[in-house]
């Protein structure tokens, strides 16, 4: 069960390859985003230390969750993976020119994973080709529809 997507990396990037990360959170954080209080669009992930790291993830606490403690909404979250996964996108990353980039916000038998993909930048003029077969597929499944009726 999809909570959120980033829709903006598959505008920006090709994605090659996509992996499935857990997440360190705080239980206000858990609360949170259940209540759809987050944010995915600006964030990215980075490798320090041999571990990943989700940078820029915005989420707003909420005003009944606790407060005696101090929220952080942009904190930095440290990602779960296999050390050979992990080994293998730093290797990807470092030597390839390779950005990783989180993809989905999703629940998988009750806990919050994150999927992030290996993505490659787009240029310009391949935004504007995806644009336009995006324009072509929806004109003729509107020319369908008409000859429908």
């Amino acid at each position: 069960m999809s909570i959120t997507v980033n829709k903006k990396a598959f505008h920006d990037y090709f994605i090659e390859e996509k992996y499935e990360a857990g997440i360190v959170l705080e239980g206000w954080e858990v609360k949170a985003i259940r209540a759809g209080r987050m944010n995915i669009k600006e964030s990215y992930v980075i490798i320090k230390g041999g571990e990943l790291f989700l940078i820029g993830m915005h989420i707003s606490p909420l005003t009944s969750a606790s407060t005696h403690n101090t929220h952080d909404p942009v904190r930095t979250r440290k990602l779960l993976l296999h050390e050979r996964e992990i080994s293998r996108l730093i290797g990807k990353v470092e030597r390839a020119g390779y950005a990783l980039v989180p993809l989905d916000l999703h629940f998988l038998r009750g806990r919050i994973k994150l999927e992030i993909g290996l993505a490659k930048g787009k240029k310009q003029h391949d935004k504007r080709a995806d644009q336009l077969e995006k324009e072509s597929k929806r004109e003729a499944q509107r020319a369908v529809k008409e000859r429908m009726r």
